[in-house]
């Protein structure tokens, strides 16, 4: 496959070392700032992300298979590695907080015990409507979902929720709603 539209032009196939460092200067600088985004602005991180993208790139150039252009490819692969390199940070970060919850001691399952009972007391001193909100809140029901069966506009939704957050820190803080 020739790809004469292409800033590069070469079979991927058979692929040489010039033809790949060709190809790694014409999108590493694009691929880069893709991965920055990705990174939050970690240089070092993006750049981890760029070597491993441009490293699938030389290693599985035989399976571009031309239904896309290069460019999309390459950034495929390099959205595949961010989010996959992102999942996985997630997932350990998941493990570390279950290896840290375990080591909670019984004092602090205690106070926080406390704590929600705090909060479940202050929930209970609000207004129906307002009680309702927050607790279809609590259970992760989408803004857009409570609006529309409380008859609310989102914004309208949205400012009450962060009243009510407010009052109920204030309220399992100090005592006054």
């Amino acid at each position: 496959m020739v790809f004469g539209a292409n800033p590069v032009d070469f079979s991927i196939n058979e692929m040489t070392e010039k033809d790949f460092n060709q190809l790694y200067h014409t999108y590493a600088p694009k691929v880069h700032r893709l991965c920055l985004g990705y990174s939050s602005g970690d240089v070092a991180l993006a750049n981890e992300w760029l070597q491993e993208t441009f490293i699938k790139v030389w290693n599985h150039s035989n399976s571009f298979r031309g239904e896309a252009s290069m460019d999309t490819w390459i950034y495929r692969i390099a959205t595949n590695v961010c989010l996959g390199d992102i999942r996985k940070s997630k997932k350990q970060m998941k493990v570390n907080d279950e290896l840290l919850t375990e080591s909670i001691t019984e004092e602090a399952v205690t106070e926080e015990a406390e704590t929600i009972e705090k909060m479940y007391a202050c929930i209970d001193q609000l207004s129906e409507q307002n009680k309702t909100l927050i607790l279809l809140e609590l259970e992760n029901v989408p803004q857009e979902t409570i609006a529309s069966s409380v008859g609310l506009a989102h914004g309208t939704l949205r400012t009450r929720l962060s009243r009510i957050r407010k009052s109920l820190l204030n309220c399992i803080k100090h005592g006054i709603r």
